[in-house]
């Protein structure tokens, strides 16, 4: 969720570092070849080992569905997310230990209104509506859900009135939660007590003895503070995890997986030097070690010192192939004319799936295709086809090789989460700087040179971010920001630079906080830090003569400017 003009100030130790999918890896581009005539890889067949205990999240279309799974896994607890029409055949394997039924658009008494699956109640297993769960829960088990005398938007006071339940254990008798609902509980199901209300709604809490429960607040947002408790409480407590679900035995798991499932098979990568790329590189390795080639394909549109970097860490330092492509005339000679942001990410995408199948058919044989596809991307492609919820975008990594290309997938990080990326990173003795590297995109500073790309104008960019990176890092700032850049706009203003009238480029800089990407808050930088970057950038490079800062949120603005 994007902060409030009420939220707090950015502080030097306050870290908002800790989200989801947000790296537009190169190997993305892969999507591309479905559009020139190729086919899909062949997905690999996934096992789940059935000890491994697990909550599932039954997922009405909640923007908040996301971050209920997040928060179960911050207990340690394995969870997965799945559309309210998922089969039992795919629950079951997952060893559930209870069901979360989430939030959500539609109204109960609606006709066609999506409702929990049978299984939930024949499981008897734990069970806890939040919002429109709470209101499945009701319309199924006998009770009834209307439209509300008041609707319940933003903070209220919830008051305990059954403090000994075990859902309550650790929370003070009156706390503060985070409402999102229009209709009401006009009357509970058989069995049911209230168990909490707030000023508005008489039944905000309800449960039976039979250990299922619902909730007319939010627990799993940062304006529910001890939702987190209540959370764990649910999962620990009422549905009995152990909470031994560590990113340690992710990496045993994946590794033992990765071996059984290669052989002696042969691995290709498309490595980016982006976070998601580099983690299933180097969990790869470790696992299957020169089996794994790993293909860089340097487009002429990297940051300065990016190919360096990438080379230093990955091939010097952790020992991995790296066969190295320099591309860049090729990419510069497919952009000339080029002005529209869509259109650039077609010719980048097509033009590296070119530059990709060439090495990789240099290499010969190749068994297996490993990218760096992350669960949000995996739920979303899931979910797209849901009557409850409307698909945000087409991923890319779901994507596909020319068809003479025969390959089989491997996604070891499918079912994890940004922040659970970087914790597996730092498991594996990766670089902090690798680890905690900004999501960059996949078309690099083509889409922050707005209008044609140009090596004049790249060199202008590389200049101008290198300032705004050196600085915010100086400053201690890069890891609390979700992204920092620079924008080469196509305007140009007059200035005054040794007594003489320029009429040059303007830099815009962002700087986003997030926890998902999904929305984002420009940073509160303080002013001496953009100072020091105007100023720098005013003098140092060439045909600049103006810096702006940009204050717009997403929405209604877009993290990257194209």
């Amino acid at each position: 969720m994007a902060k409030t003009k009420n939220s707090p100030k950015l502080t030097v130790d306050e870290s908002r570092r800790i989200a989801t999918t947000g790296d537009i890896e190169v190997a993305t581009y892969l999507q591309i070849a479905k559009e020139m005539g190729g086919e899909q890889p062949s997905p690999a067949r996934e096992t789940i080992p059935l000890e491994r205990e697990s909550i599932v999240v039954i997922d009405f279309g909640s923007q908040y569905s996301l971050l209920i799974a997040r928060r179960v896994r911050e207990c340690n607890v394995y969870c997965e997310l799945v559309s309210c029409n998922t089969p039992w055949e795919k629950i079951a394997p997952l060893n559930p230990k209870g069901f979360i039924l989430s939030g959500g658009p539609a109204s109960v008494y609606q006709p066609n209104a999506p409702l929990a699956p049978a299984y939930i109640y024949e499981s008897h297993l734990p069970v806890l509506g939040i919002c429109y769960g709470m209101q499945v829960i009701t319309q199924q088990l006998g009770g009834q859900v209307a439209s509300g005398i008041k609707q319940e938007y933003g903070h209220a006071v919830l008051h305990l009135s059954d403090s000994k339940s075990p859902l309550f254990t650790g929370l003070d008798n009156s706390v503060p939660v985070w409402m999102s609902h229009g209709d009401r509980i006009e009357v509970m199901p058989p069995g049911f007590k209230a168990v909490a209300h707030t000023e508005n709604t008489p039944v905000a809490v309800m449960g039976n003895d039979q250990g299922i429960y619902g909730l007319q607040f939010h627990p799993e947002v940062a304006h529910t503070p001890q939702g987190k408790i209540l959370l764990k409480n649910f999962v620990c407590q009422i549905c009995g995890c152990g909470g031994i679900w560590t990113m340690g035995s992710f990496i045993n798991e994946s590794i033992a997986r990765i071996r059984e499932q290669v052989g002696t098979g042969k691995v290709i990568t498309a490595l980016s030097g982006g976070v998601d790329s580099a983690v299933v590189a180097t969990l790869i390795h470790q696992a299957v070690s020169n089996q794994l080639t790993c293909i860089f394909v340097d487009n002429g549109l990297l940051r300065r010192e990016e190919v360096e970097r990438t080379f230093k860490v990955f091939q010097a330092n952790l020992g991995l192939n790296i066969i190295g492509v320099d591309a860049s005339e090729r990419f510069l000679k497919k952009l000339q004319g080029v002005i529209d942001p869509e259109e650039k990410r077609k010719v980048i995408g097509e033009e590296f799936i070119h530059v990709f199948e060439e090495e990789a058919n240099k290499i010969g044989k190749v068994d297996f295709l490993a990218q760096g596809t992350l669960y949000p991307d995996v739920i979303e492609s899931a979910t797209s086809g849901s009557t409850a919820s409307a698909k945000i975008k087409t991923h890319h990594n779901v994507g596909g090789l020319p068809a003479k290309m025969k390959l089989t997938l491997i996604e070891p990080l499918r079912h994890l989460f940004k922040d659970e990326v970087r914790k597996v990173g730092l498991e594996l003795g990766m670089p902090q700087e690798m680890v905690w590297r900004q999501p960059f995109p996949g078309p690099g500073l083509a889409i922050r040179v707005i209008g044609e790309v140009t090596k004049e104008k790249l060199e202008i960019l590389r200049s101008a971010d290198f300032i705004v990176m050196n600085e915010i890092k100086k400053a201690n700032f890069y890891r609390q920001l979700w992204q920092s850049f620079a924008v080469l706009t196509d305007v140009k203003s007059v200035g005054v630079q040794g007594d003489y009238r320029t009429y040059s480029y303007l830099i815009a800089i962002r700087a986003v906080t997030s926890e998902d990407a999904m929305t984002a808050d420009w940073a509160r930088l303080p002013y001496d830090l953009l100072a020091r970057i105007s100023t720098r950038i005013a003098n140092e490079v060439p045909s600049i003569n103006r810096v702006v800062y940009d204050i717009t949120s997403k929405p209604p603005s877009t993290i990257e400017w194209e």
